[in-house]
């Protein structure tokens, strides 16, 4: 079982075009730090602007560097079942771990929609799966009622990456579900919602903290929570700044500033803007990150 801290990674990119090299250096980065696993073409990996090839490639690049020390979980969701199939074939074909797959986005299809979506990739792909809850940036959330279906129906969807600050919601699907991984979508929700029964978080901050949001899912795991309580507030304002615009502006700017990335978005993503960078500085100074 998949469980503990998900380095939801960047994807550099220079003059252009994806850096490879750096790539390599912060795959090999995570690895050192103990992280257990790194999902790749997510949205902080800015996935909406990779082209196809570009996706595929990050993925197969990924899977290769890690050479099987670390659990590559590929983002391979979209709101078109087709393109979703394709990616998931793909990352199955190289060598993934696991796939990620969003909840399709803009069009909103109902909760018999979302089935037959993500019942369909099930199906053709025999790869364990993830589910994405993200409401704020689809538009609709994928129901209890049709997760558990799902769950019934296809043994290979193993749990839901969900951000959402919805406690009930999450209490439902672990009393609901059995067997069924949840992870943290929200790196200051890990702590609450491990504590009903979530296997870990898929971060945003592991991306400049792997060792820190590690050792936050290990304490919780083991049940030591005082010790995960103290590295949660010690890890908040973090916490707070990466979020301080759109996802992943900040973390890859803090990744710039740490000297491991350069500093380049694709549009429509752009840079921060210069009093935000500034408080960012201020904060990765306090963490003696910078």
């Amino acid at each position: 079982m998949l469980t503990g801290s998900i380095t939801a990674i960047i994807t550099p990119f220079k003059n252009g075009e994806v850096d490879y090299g750096a790539f390599e250096r912060l795959i090999e980065f995570q690895i050192a730090n103990g992280t257990d696993g790194i999902l790749v073409c997510g949205t902080s990996g800015e996935s909406p602007t990779l082209s196809y090839e570009e996706h595929e490639s990050v993925i197969e690049f990924a899977v290769k560097s890690a050479k099987k020390r670390i659990h590559i979980m590929a983002g391979t969701g979209a709101n078109s079942t087709e393109e979703a199939l394709r990616f998931t074939t793909f990352a199955k074909a190289v060598g993934a771990d696991s796939a990620l797959l969003v909840v399709p986005y803009y069009n909103k299809p109902t909760q018999e929609g979302l089935y037959r979506h993500f019942s369909k990739i099930a199906k053709e792909v025999d790869i364990d799966i993830y589910i994405y809850n993200i409401p704020s940036r689809t538009g609709i959330e994928i129901s209890v009622d049709t997760l558990e279906r799902l769950v019934k129906d296809h043994p290979n969807i193993k749990g839901s990456k969900e951000s959402t600050p919805n406690m009930d919601r999450i209490s439902e699907i672990l009393k609901r579900i059995p067997n069924f991984t949840v992870f943290s979508g929200d790196d200051s929700l890990t702590l609450p919602m491990m504590s009903l029964g979530a296997k870990g978080v898929v971060s945003v901050v592991s991306n400049v903290m792997p060792k820190e949001i590690k050792e936050l899912t290990s304490y919780t795991l083991k049940g030591d929570f005082e010790k995960a309580r103290n590295m949660h507030y010690y890890l908040l304002e973090m916490f707070k700044i990466m979020f301080i615009e759109t996802n992943p502006i900040p973390v890859k700017t803090a990744l710039s500033l740490m000297g491991m990335v350069k500093k380049e978005f694709r549009l429509p993503l752009c840079e921060m803007l210069p009093q935000n960078e500034e408080k960012l500085k201020e904060v990765l100074k306090r963490y003696k990150l910078i």
